[in-house]
């Protein structure tokens, strides 16, 4: 299997899974993970690193923007297999090992089945193992500041969508992983381009808007969102187009 990889900087490279997007951060065979996709990923994640000339076994670290089954997929796989950290903001490392859980419920789902794309995006989401039991055994909370890992991506708070959402700048590449935070598309979005996902993902909307000004204070022309494509231009003006469309 040959995934979908596209080269969007030196060393950094955007994945598209089936229906979620992963990065990896490349210094060398060496790489920063940065969200591993659905369960059903897994060929697809593996097949990401042997083409970018890399390994499982070269992953530095894992980091997670938030604890969904779509972002945290085979995170315990790499953990348990080749003892690859998986690190969280503080706040979201219970949500990883499911202490608890801030995911959309299936009755929510069921009420908005009649939207158009939700109940296509639900059958894949049931058989890419979105809903099954999937907890990352001994997740950690990184250290603040840049992180000393491929790519040194420094993360940033961004709330909302669950309580410990971090998205992940790289300074001088002009790059942001935005995660859940800001997207530019989704199976259940009519729209396209800068936008927050459907109101029924997150677990606080009013914090997720907000959060989107934080990230439009951050500098960076390369938007790497958790779903959609890759976005081109100023994430500030992506931040603030994204916030016009949630009110």
């Amino acid at each position: 299997m040959r995934a979908d990889v596209h080269q969007v900087a030196d060393g950094i490279y955007l994945v598209h899974g089936s229906h979620t997007n992963w990065v990896i951060l490349a210094e060398g065979d060496a790489v920063t993970l940065v969200d591993t996709g659905y369960p059903g990923d897994r060929e697809r994640l593996l097949a990401s690193l042997a083409q970018v000339g890399s390994s499982p076994e070269a992953v530095a670290a894992v980091l997670i923007t938030h604890a969904h089954n779509d972002h945290l997929g085979s995170a315990e796989y790499l953990r348990a297999t080749y003892g690859t950290p998986v690190y969280l903001h503080e706040a979201e490392v219970p949500h990883a090992r499911r202490d608890f859980l801030h995911q959309v419920s299936l009755g929510t789902v069921l009420k908005n089945g009649w939207r158009p794309g939700v109940l296509p995006w639900a059958v894949h989401a049931l058989r890419s193992g979105g809903t099954m039991h999937n907890p990352v055994t001994a997740p950690e909370p990184f250290p603040a500041g840049a992180l000393d890992l491929p790519g040194r991506p420094v993360p940033v708070h961004t709330p909302g969508h669950t309580d410990g959402h971090c998205a992940y700048h790289v300074p001088g590449t002009g790059v942001l992983i935005s995660g859940d935070a800001l997207v530019s598309g989704h199976p259940t979005s009519r729209i396209e381009g800068p936008q927050l996902l459907p109101d029924m993902f997150h677990h606080e909307r009013p914090r997720a808007v907000a959060s989107l000004d934080v990230l439009a204070e951050l500098e960076g022309e390369l938007l790497l969102p958790g779903h959609g494509p890759v976005h081109r231009g100023s994430v500030k003006d992506a931040a603030h187009r994204a916030r016009e469309r949630a009110l």
